[in-house]
């Protein structure tokens, strides 16, 4: 660790200085950086980062010197397991500036909850501290390693530790973890571990408390994960403060469905819409900077260097948002010129709403017998999808699929996908689709109603279709539908179909004759059959 001759040099300067000496020694032995604190703290700049990458210790030890004879300090814990050192020591310093006994302490390549990150030693004398450092960091390195390995056999695309900071009671926590792990898994990454915080005061600086971001950073170092996933929203002070002291890649909820979102969009008109979310969400995260000079590139009054490269990125960011709404204005163009063609035929429209991952799409297959692609991830398709269907009366409407919606949905992503859910302020009918197999349907219930306020849409007729029934108690379904109305079905079945049927049917006949479609005969306007309109599935 330390040769007696160095720890007694080294407690001598101490004690004649009345400061913290420490020194920052390679493994090789070489003294990479020399520090003077105070009289009982000592500050540590930045360190280069480590070649090893996230999942190896940086090689480096701390030994510094105690004035008091205390022993190791929160403060030291703290920088060993911040810093990834081998091991962090302090020569404790006697009233007469001699080197007494030597405390160490290393992290622990795995623990338990609840258990310390660290271990500290029995001290050792200064005169003869009989520890052999490399076996140390030796074994402490080849059980990272063990570690790392058996988490890789089974590794994802990428791996992250999930992290939620709330004031919330236990349960709804859990709940909201439950739903950050699926859109985890959705994204293509697995959670190596989830971590929630219950806190009445949040930290301005790290969201999270000190302590836990230590537990965070040794748990990542010990499952081989460089990614850290927050269930709240984090400014951007916040993203700054957490990387550089970690030096870790961090994202929060929001990043996480704007990235879900951004590989599931295949149409144009999709890609448009979350390019522009991304970079309303990434602007304010480019950095503070005046306005002023964004569009200055030197010239009189301006002498110098020009523009920073943080000027030029917001400037281009703000000018590649103004081409998109441009181009999402066309879009709207397009889109409203063909509902003015469905107008004009007076044919119902029906729209099928309800949270992520419920069924919407699998009940539009097997209405319309079409092939629209699911999978049973949050957010599987996001553009809209819309066939044409007959009722046993020969009625004949269109149905629409829409991008499903989730609590706290990012307002960039709203008002980008504004085009697309303008599809439902034309619905004659919405389809609230709820899944009944869920435990959390009742929130995500009130969590729809409140986006459809937001939309100014609650006061559409609505019919709230409880779906995988299959998958629930029967006497939880008749208690569902006795309580909010609606129907029941299994969006697999079509044999469960015929009530859902007969009560878009009704709804839809209802207002037939009111006379607000008195050409929805299931013709088209040649007068012939549609091959393009599907009958409904009825046994």
């Amino acid at each position: 660790m330390i040769s007696p001759d160095l720890a007694r040099d080294l407690a001598r300067i101490s004690y004649e200085c009345g400061r913290q000496i420490g020194l920052l020694v390679a493994r090789s032995g070489t003294v990479e950086m020399v520090l003077a604190g105070g009289p009982g703290s000592l500050y540590i700049p930045d360190l280069p980062k480590s070649r090893g990458g996230r999942s190896h210790l940086r090689g480096l030890r701390l030994v510094h010197t105690h004035l008091g004879e205390e022993p190791l300090s929160q403060d030291d814990l703290m920088d060993l397991v911040f810093l990834r050192l081998d091991c962090v020591a302090a020569v404790c310093v006697d009233r007469h500036g001699g080197a007494t006994r030597l405390e160490v302490a290393h992290i622990l390549p795995s623990s338990r909850d609840r258990e310390p990150a660290w271990r500290i030693l029995p001290p050792l004398p200064c005169y003869d501290p009989d520890l052999d450092i490399r076996q140390m960091v030796q074994s402490l390195e080849e059980e990272l390693e063990r570690n790392r390995l058996a988490v890789e056999a089974s590794r994802a695309e990428d791996r992250a530790i999930l992290v939620s900071v709330t004031s919330a009671d236990k349960e709804t926590a859990l709940d909201s973890m439950a739903e950050l792990q699926e859109l985890a898994r959705t994204g293509g990454i697995e959670a190596a571990d989830t971590i929630i915080q219950r806190q009445r005061e949040v930290n301005p600086k790290y969201l999270i408390g000190k302590g836990k971001l230590s537990e965070i950073v040794l748990r990542a170092l010990q499952c081989g994960v460089d990614l850290l996933i927050f269930d709240q929203e984090l400014n951007p002070s916040q993203v700054k403060a957490i990387t550089d002291t970690t030096e870790l890649r961090v994202i929060d909820r929001t990043q996480l469905i704007l990235d879900i979102f951004a590989r599931r969009a295949h149409s144009r008109e999709g890609k448009i819409q979350v390019e522009m979310a991304q970079l309303k969400y990434l602007l304010p995260r480019l950095g503070m900077k005046d306005d002023a000079l964004s569009r200055l590139t030197g010239g009189i009054g301006a002498r110098g260097p020009g523009e920073t490269t943080l000027e030029i990125n917001r400037r281009r960011t703000k000018d590649r948002i103004v081409h998109l709404e441009t181009e999402l204005a066309a879009v709207r163009k397009n889109r409203e010129q063909r509902r003015a063609r469905r107008t004009r035929k007076d044919v119902p429209v029906i729209s099928i709403v309800g949270y992520t991952n419920a069924g919407k799409s699998t009940l539009l297959n097997t209405l319309t017998h079409s092939g629209v692609f699911v999978e049973n991830k949050l957010f599987a398709t996001l553009d809209p999808t819309s066939r044409r269907l007959r009722f046993p009366r020969d009625i004949e409407v269109i149905i629409t699929d829409t991008v499903g919606f989730i609590r706290d949905l990012p307002k960039d992503l709203m008002e980008a996908f504004g085009a697309t859910l303008e599809e439902l302020s034309d619905a004659d009918l919405l389809l609230h689709v709820v899944d009944l197999s869920n435990p959390q349907f009742e929130n995500q219930i009130r969590a729809v109603d409140r986006i459809l306020a937001d939309l100014n849409l609650r006061q559409k007729p609505t019919l709230l279709v409880f779906n995988k029934m299959d998958r629930a108690d029967p006497a939880l379904v008749e208690r569902v539908l006795r309580r909010h109305g609606g129907v029941a079905v299994s969006a697999l079945s079509t044999k469960t179909l015929e009530p859902l049927i007969l009560a878009m049917e009704e709804q839809i006949t209802a207002q037939l004759e009111e006379g607000l479609f008195p050409r929805a005969l299931g013709e088209t306007e040649e007068g012939g059959s549609d091959p393009w309109t599907a009958r409904s599935p009825l046994p």
